[in-house]
C-alpha cells in the first residue's frame, strides 16, 4: 500500500457541561459526542524523501508544524522509527473554528491512516493514547460514534446510536477561540449546567424527543453573549421544524436535529438564501464501521 483514501467526520455536541476549572487550569467537562456525515477527504501518501508535505484546499490553512495533520504524521513517525516521507492532501470541507473538531478528526483520521499505511497494527487504544498527546478531542475522533466524554476530554464511555434524524449546521460568518470562550466561562451557582445523565437515559430508551428537550451547552453563555446571532439561528431552527436547535462545542457553529425529512430539506434552503449562515450542510448522524 503507498497511498490511502480517509473521511474524516466532524462531531457535534448533544449535550456539553463544564463541571469546574481545575488547579491545573483545565476545565473538567461531561459531554456527550455525536458523529455526523460531514467529512473532510485526507489522502495519504508514501514518498521517498523523509519529509511531511500537507496540501490544502483552503489557502489560509498552515500546512506545517501549526498543522494538525502535520503534527500527528512527525509524532507517530518519530514513535516508531518511519523514515519515508509523506504527501497529505487534505480536502476540507468541515468548517474551520467552527466547534466540530475539524482539526482533531483530520489528525485522529491521519494517525489512523499511518497506522494502516506502514501496517504497525496499533490498536484503537494505543492511537488514542497517541492522540491525546496531540489534543483533548483527538481520541474521540478516533473512536466516533455516540460517546460519554468526561475529564478534560480524555475519559470516554460508548453510549446507544442516537436516534436517527437530520442534522442541519449552519454557521456564522464568523470564528469562535475554544481557549477564549473557556477563559471568559463563568461557573457560579446560577449557572444553568444540562442534564446530561438524563439525556444519556433517553438515548438508551430511544426516545429522540424527550433527550433532545434535555439538550444544553453551557459555553452559549459565552458565545451567544459575544454574537447574538447564534440565538437567532436557534429561534429560526425552531420557527423551521428542527425538534431541538444548540450550538456545538465553543461554537459559533449551529445544529438543529429534524425528525421531518422533508422540513429538513425546506429549512437548508431557506437558511442557505438567508444572512445568518455563511456555510450550511444538512446531513445526518454517522456511527463508524471501524
Amino acid at each position: 500500500m503507498n497511498s490511502i483514501k480517509l473521511k474524516a467526520h466532524a462531531k457535534i455536541n448533544l449535550g456539553l457541561d463544564v463541571v469546574r476549572k481545575r488547579e491545573d487550569g483545565y476545565h473538567e467537562v461531561r459531554m456527550i459526542m455525536q458523529t455526523i456525515g460531514l467529512y473532510d477527504k485526507l489522502t495519504l501518501s508514501r514518498t521517498n524523501n523523509s519529509s511531511v508535505i500537507i496540501n490544502t484546499n483552503l489557502h489560509y490553512l498552515p500546512t506545517d508544524e501549526n498543522n494538525l495533520v502535520y503534527k500527528a504524521i512527525t509524532l507517530i513517525k518519530k514513535e516508531y522509527g518511519i523514515k519515508q516521507g509523506v504527501y497529505v492532501n487534505l480536502e476540507k470541507k468541515i468548517p474551520v473554528a467552527a466547534g466540530m473538531a475539524g482539526g482533531s478528526t483530520d489528525a485522529a483520521t491521519a494517525l489512523y491512516g499511518m497506522n494502516r499505511l506502514f501496517h504497525l497494527n496499533l490498536s484503537k487504544g494505543d492511537l488514542m493514547g497517541l492522540g491525546l498527546r496531540l489534543g483533548a478531542d483527538v481520541p474521540y475522533c478516533i473512536m466516533r460514534g455516540t460517546v460519554l466524554s468526561e475529564g478534560i476530554g480524555e475519559v470516554l464511555t460508548p453510549l446507544p446510536p442516537f436516534p436517527v434524524c437530520r442534522v442541519l449546521i449552519v454557521k456564522p460568518g464568523i470564528s469562535m477561540s475554544t481557549r477564549y470562550v473557556y477563559e471568559n466561562l463563568k461557573l457560579d451557582a446560577q449557572t444553568k449546567h444540562p442534564d446530561i445523565d438524563g439525556i444519556i437515559g433517553y438515548i438508551k430508551n430511544k426516545d429522540l424527543h424527550r433527550a433532545v428537550g434535555l439538550f444544553g451547552n453551557v459555553l452559549e453563555t459565552v458565545t451567544e453573549k459575544e454574537y447574538p446571532i447564534i440565538g437567532e439561528i436557534k429561534v429560526k431552527m425552531s420557527e423551521y421544524g428542527a425538534i431541538g436547535s444548540l450550538m456545538s462545542g465553543s461554537g459559533p457553529s449551529v445544529f438543529g436535529l429534524f425528525d421531518d425529512f422533508k422540513k429538513a430539506e425546506k429549512a437548508f434552503y431557506q437558511f442557505k438564501i438567508s444572512n445568518l449562515g455563511k456555510q450550511v450542510f444538512l446531513t445526518n448522524l454517522y456511527h463508524p464501521c471501524y
